[in-house]
């Protein structure tokens, strides 16, 4: 898969702010490096725009006729490669060159098949959802289900108006959704994609745990009553070293700056262990605490609870938002990066089979296309809560991105919710790339 053509813009008129992009778009499908026949459009548009969203999506298709199908919803911000439009009228859009038997748009009138239940196996997801559906995360773990990873990403439409998405298949409309003209408003859907499609996905939470990773030993509906067989509201207070009898004020301050990070009985192997303290694994949830009950000595969260389930508590700072986003992007660039032979040899790739390696030794004709893995696209869900000022200063959070990965083509959202594995997040960024094989590009 070629660079992803990449165009984003802000403008009053929806009209001007599409021909924006598109100049962007074919001036990059006219270089070499980029895909000149992509078949494949994600579409982001703030709310400004979501009442044009059918006149806006007719527009860009009408413009683009080789790019047969679209995917994508609406946030209170979008993002590009280096820049976010937060609360104003912009859009972003990115093309793809994946041939189309690898992937397969879906929505809640042309449902993605259960797997062996057609011809098309979905290995993973690219899902955008109404957070307004019942029971939307059961929507999304479902979703989960109907992959052979059982992982999933994306986020909840954010918008003061309709929260649209965009779905179009094949040459207009998918089989399934009658005369629909691939604008919606409720559900689900996305991109399915298949085994070939390479991606990588992380989940930053931008949390700083302040107490170890206990267990919930007594809990009803969505009240923690113990940790460890402690009353879970003692445990809170002496987390946070305040007492709600010296000084109740002060108290409450500290916990309204605190959140809870859930984590299922068997958490993942990236999890921290129980008794310790650590960063938080891509299944560790943060939810807020809603109250505090004094009779029973407990904590309510903004989620429901079990006896087994894991918990930490945590707090959010600019620091820690920054120290984890530099983190999934390290993480991404080492899974990415070859070893020293094979760097060894792609470096050796331009000089010929006669060129002598670093150990003396000499390259084969068949070590000189030794593949490495570049990034040919990005897509970006953040939290609508993390814009700004959470990573000081506007743009400040895509830039530190930019600065990590480099300048890859990338678009994304702002989002009500963001969608990772197989879970529901809030105040996380989700940062999957798309990567292709190749010799690395000379220096």
């Amino acid at each position: 898969m070629k660079l992803c053509p990449t165009g984003h813009a802000t403008h009053p008129q929806w009209r001007m702010a599409g021909a924006l992009a598109l100049a962007q778009l074919r001036a990059q499908m006219a270089l070499p490096a980029y895909a000149s026949e992509p078949t494949l459009g994600l579409l982001y548009i703030t709310d400004h725009y979501a009442s044009h969203a059918q006149a806006l999506l007719e527009f860009l298709s009408a413009e683009l006729p080789e790019v047969t199908d679209w995917s994508g919803t609406v946030g209170i911000g979008v993002c590009a490669n280096n820049a976010e439009y937060f609360d104003e009228p912009a859009l972003s859009v990115m093309l793809l060159d994946v041939p189309c038997d690898q992937y397969r748009v879906f929505s809640g009138v042309a449902p993605l098949p259960r797997a062996g239940a057609s011809n098309f196996v979905a290995h993973t997801a690219l899902v955008h959802a109404d957070g307004h559906a019942p029971d939307v995360a059961g929507l999304i773990a479902e979703m989960a289900e109907r992959t052979t990873s059982g992982y999933v990403f994306g986020g909840l439409s954010a918008s003061r108006g309709a929260n649209v998405q965009f779905a179009v298949g094949g040459s207009g409309n998918m089989a399934g959704q009658g005369g629909a003209s691939g604008v919606f408003d409720g559900g689900l859907s996305g991109v399915a994609f298949a085994t070939e499609v390479a991606l990588l996905s992380r989940v930053t939470q931008g949390c700083q745990p302040v107490g170890p990773v206990q267990r919930i030993t007594a809990a009803q509906d969505n009240v923690v009553l113990a940790l460890d067989g402690e009353p879970a509201l003692d445990v809170l207070l002496r987390t946070l070293q305040v007492s709600l009898e010296n000084d109740q004020q002060a108290a409450i301050e500290r916990v309204r700056a605190t959140l809870v990070g859930l984590m299922d009985e068997n958490p993942g192997p990236d999890a921290p262990a129980h008794g310790r303290t650590g960063y938080f694994g891509t299944d560790t949830r943060v939810r807020h605490i809603i109250g505090l009950d004094g009779v029973r000595h407990g904590v309510a969260l903004a989620d429901y609870v079990v006896p087994g389930m894991r918990l930490a508590f945590c707090q959010r700072s600019v620091a820690a938002a920054r120290a984890d986003l530099m983190r999934i992007c390290a993480e991404i660039r080492e899974e990415l990066a070859p070893d020293d032979s094979d760097l060894a040899l792609s470096q050796t790739a331009s000089a010929g089979p006669d060129a002598a390696l670093p150990n003396g030794g000499r390259a084969s004709p068949a070590a000189l296309t030794a593949p490495v893995r570049h990034i040919t696209g990005a897509i970006y869900v953040s939290c609508a809560g993390r814009g700004g000022a959470h990573f000081g200063g506007p743009s400040a959070e895509l830039q530190m991105v930019r600065h990590a990965l480099g300048d890859v083509p990338l678009v994304g959202f702002f989002a009500g919710g963001e969608i990772a594995h197989h879970h529901l997040y809030g105040y996380t960024g989700v940062l999957t790339v798309f990567t292709s094989d190749g010799l690395a590009p000379e220096s």
